[in-house]
């Protein structure tokens, strides 16, 4: 989904339906405030956002899995499995499902870290565990309340922050920002921005802890510095990964953005494949499009071996504050964030 022009701000447009909004809005809420259906007895930590659209829930959530996985813990990732194919619950075999049967971003971080994915998040979780997870990460899911969560982190693009601040379909956000705010205990602004200070201020005022992080080129991208690219990618914030090639110091012949969660037709490959050939420049996208790619016989044929892949990764502002925060948030989880519980 593209998100329209006039979430940016509050106009004549967000106003023509605000009526639909408020309808929204008092249904979104009083969904909030349901009594969650059902626990399981591992700690739940909830990634999500206020907002409609990209923000950073997947480089957060890796983010974890990595930390976590450091301890010794055996961290899974819920995902409801959006865009693909197959309902759940179900474990997503990184050898025989593809984007289009589990979703682009389940596929993405299977290759990392063990997910399950459906609509039902009670079902996932208790999957999850019969499956040997110790811990698991809810990769968003911040307004289900089915599920109960032991903590829950709202990422906030700072550039974007919460854009008009109506609700859904006056505004990007999925319920009022104050009954979010209820239900969220800190909040992770990714990168500068006025929008994501504003944010800051508001969860200040909410008594929530705020940190800050940005995403940075990886490994991958950097390799590429100095190579003439057309990048193209169908992602939340595109933005995100023009800036994050530029700093890696990538020369962008070309930009491609498509709608977030994409999948590029036969001819929209082949008109990449032939502007790409014609100037000179080499292919490349996120390892998300990377990953619907691989799932359609076409493209995964065509593209195959021509397209490089450049990623981010999140960096965090103060790492060890964040880290000492998701250790109290996490008494109650009985989490020790120390080498205590390593995996033998």
């Amino acid at each position: 989904m593209k998100a329209p022009a006039f979430w940016d701000e509050d106009n004549w447009r967000s106003r023509l339906v605000a009526p639909f909004a408020a309808l929204y809005g008092a249904i979104s809420q009083a969904r909030l405030r349901r009594p969650p259906a059902g626990a399981v007895d591992v700690p739940v930590i909830c990634v999500g956002n206020f907002t409609l659209g990209g923000a950073g829930k997947t480089p957060t959530v890796l983010f974890l899995a990595r930390h976590f996985r450091s301890l010794g813990e055996r961290p899974f990732v819920l995902s409801r499995g959006y865009g693909g194919s197959l309902k759940g619950p179900l474990v997503v075999n990184p050898a025989h499902h593809h984007a289009g049967e589990v979703g682009d971003e389940p596929s993405l971080m299977a290759q990392e870290v063990p997910v399950v994915i459906g609509a039902d998040r009670l079902a996932t979780a208790r999957l999850a565990v019969a499956q040997g997870a110790s811990l698991l990460l809810m990769d968003d899911g911040l307004q289900n309340p089915r599920l109960k969560r032991d903590c829950r982190l709202a990422i906030v693009d700072s550039v974007s922050g919460i854009g008009n601040a109506r609700v859904f379909p006056a505004g990007p956000l999925r319920a009022p920002l104050g009954a979010q705010f209820e239900l969220c205990d800190g909040v992770l602004l990714i990168g500068e921005g006025p929008r994501g200070a504003a944010v800051a201020l508001t969860a200040a005022q909410h008594g929530k802890p705020v940190f800050r992080g940005r995403l940075v080129a990886d490994d991958a991208a950097r390799r590429l510095a100095g190579l003439k690219v057309l990048a193209f990618c169908g992602i939340g914030r595109p933005e995100k990964f023009r800036a994050s090639l530029s700093e890696a110091g990538v020369e962008i012949g070309g930009f491609v953005a498509f709608a977030d969660h994409h999948v590029l037709a036969k001819h929209e490959a082949d008109q990449l494949m032939r502007r790409a050939a014609a100037e000179g420049l080499a292919l490349v996208t996120t390892p998300k499009d990377q990953a619907r790619l691989l799932g359609d016989p076409y493209t995964r044929q065509a593209l195959a071996g021509l397209v490089n892949v450049a990623g981010i990764d999140l960096v965090l502002d103060t790492p060890d504050e964040f880290i000492a925060w998701l250790g109290t948030s996490a008494t109650a989880l009985k989490i020790p964030l120390s080498p205590s519980r390593r995996a033998p």
